[in-house]
């Protein structure tokens, strides 16, 4: 199987014959850091790209069609207009607050990059708790949302960071109880034993109906936390202009939208992870001519593969279904999916304890 441990080893190597070993670490950690943002700026460009080409896909029409050929440059041209334009700061706002919000968005979603494993042999840290490090960092995201909203002295922004405050702590129940239903299974917080243990099949083809239905709620619940439509109350332009960033202009908005679309790719990878083996190639059982053909297709592909397959899927629900109210909203969660999510649980459990999985 293709590994890029060894281009890690050869530049560690090199830098430990060459400086001391914390000089060392520092350089590492820019490197990384480096490769994170780069990462970031990448995204932004091609998932904005894929949202307008997926929306116009699904309703009949070209897209962006004048910038580069077949509007292939129209994110470029939508980030250099960003970059020039002025940023404004409402009278009356809180000014220092204000200005934090969008920073304190977009670190946590670099924090969140930090245990995801992008390929074989291939983390940024190898963090044994994980799963609770993604669950506990993600939800601070909604602190940059509240201290936006109300910063910025306007009702509409502090109305949408109220309801985005009460959604994302609303479905962080059943997302973090779907979770729960591979940890049982696996024994393990950490995200690349969770990988290790879907060598022989990925746990949404071996783990029966019930992991097929967290991972329907992980879905439906992670659609929520990153604020998606059908979901989007947070930023309800019929109702609230543009939610809690209506008062931002500039790269300030800039960030709330690229830690938005950052999100949704955190949120597919941890998904792509925990139900479809992550960077692992699509094995099945005892079939050794077919799982060594698998192994030929480098891990990050399968990696990136599979989140672009669930990015896809969550943007076909924006163009698919029409937005909810506030009350629908929580009447999904805390009437439905939460208890749904409770019993699935101790399904999983028993089927797990007894051995009833592949």
């Amino acid at each position: 199987m293709w590994s890029l441990s060894n281009i890690a080893s050869g530049i560690h190597e090199w830098l430990s014959k060459t400086f001391p070993s914390t000089v060392v670490t520092v350089v590492e950690m820019v490197i990384v850091g480096v490769c994170v943002i780069s990462l970031f700026a990448i995204l932004g460009l091609v998932l904005v790209m894929m949202e307008r080409k997926v929306s116009a896909w699904i309703q009949i029409r070209l897209g962006p069609n004048r910038v580069g050929p077949k509007g292939m440059f129209q994110s470029m041209a939508d980030t250099v207009k960003l970059l020039v334009k002025e940023g404004m700061t409402p009278t009356g706002a809180d000014k220092f607050l204000f200005n934090l919000a969008p920073y304190i968005a977009i670190i946590v979603s670099m924090l969140l990059m930090a245990p995801i494993a992008f390929a074989k042999d291939l983390t940024m840290w190898n963090l044994n708790i994980g799963v609770l490090y993604v669950s506990a960092i993600s939800s601070v995201s909604v602190i940059s949302i509240l201290m936006a909203g109300w910063a910025s002295n306007n009702k509409y922004s502090l109305l949408g960071a109220m309801r985005s405050g009460a959604q994302i702590v609303s479905y962080e129940l059943s997302a973090g109880l779907s979770i729960l239903c591979i940890v049982v299974l696996v024994g393990s917080l950490n995200l690349n034993d969770i990988i290790a243990s879907q060598s022989n099949g990925w746990w949404i083809f071996k783990g029966h109906i019930p992991v097929f239905i967290a991972f329907i709620i992980f879905l439906i619940a992670a659609t929520a936390e990153t604020n998606r439509a059908p979901f989007d109350l947070a930023e309800a332009e019929s109702e609230l202009t543009a939610g809690f960033h209506t008062e931002y202009s500039g790269m300030k908005f800039a960030l709330f939208f690229l830690a938005e679309y950052v999100n949704v790719f955190i949120v597919c990878a941890i998904g792509a992870t925990l139900f479809f083996g992550g960077w692992m190639p699509l094995h099945i059982g005892h079939w050794e001519a077919f799982n060594h053909i698998m192994d030929f297709i480098p891990s990050s592909l399968w990696f990136f593969g599979k989140i672009f397959f669930l990015i896809f899927l969550i943007m076909w629900f924006r163009w698919t279904f029409p937005r909810l109210r506030i009350d629908q909203l929580l009447n999904l969660e805390w009437k439905y999916l939460l208890p749904i999510s409770m019993f699935n649980l101790l399904l999983v459990t028993a089927m797990a304890i007894l051995g009833w999985y592949f």
